[in-house]
């Protein structure tokens, strides 16, 4: 996937693509996910999203996935989407981009924005349309 390789940490795994999203959802599918805690200090990497299943069938199904900072380890309150990349069908692919299809998707990220430190991150995704689903695991490199 990719002509890049990255180092991948077992600790830096956001979402296991055990189970497809096909809601709005923070990533917390089955308890397999978690938030991540990065600590007080500027953090810079690289979020992987390897897509194995998307539905685009019906032409209208859009799927954002966010990643997402907060000062609060539960996400009660003061978050910040950090870095986000759109994926679907062209018809509603913001500016007509292509379709969407299986394989790796690279999101550089800061959890640092507006002199703000966001200590904790998570993955969020964003869908809409007819019959939506989309399959992926998702993870972050420190090493690009």
């Amino acid at each position: 996937m990719g002509s890049r390789t990255y180092n991948q940490d077992a600790e830096l795994i956001f979402h296991d693509g055990a189970a497809a999203i096909t809601a709005d959802s923070d990533g917390q599918v089955a308890g397999a996910d978690k938030i991540h805690d990065v600590g007080q200090a500027r953090f810079e990497a690289v979020m992987l999203i390897d897509v194995s299943a998307i539905d685009i069938v019906s032409n209208d199904e859009r799927y954002v996935v966010l990643v997402q900072g907060s000062s609060s380890p539960t996400f009660a309150s003061n978050i910040e989407n950090l870095a986000a990349i759109e994926l679907g069908a062209t018809e509603v692919r913001s500016g007509g981009a292509k379709d969407s299809t299986i394989g790796r998707y690279e999101m550089p990220f800061c959890n640092e924005q507006d002199s703000e430190i966001y200590r904790y991150l998570r993955i969020y995704v964003d869908v809409a349309g007819t019959t939506p689903s989309l399959t992926f695991k998702a993870w972050a490199s420190t090493s690009y």
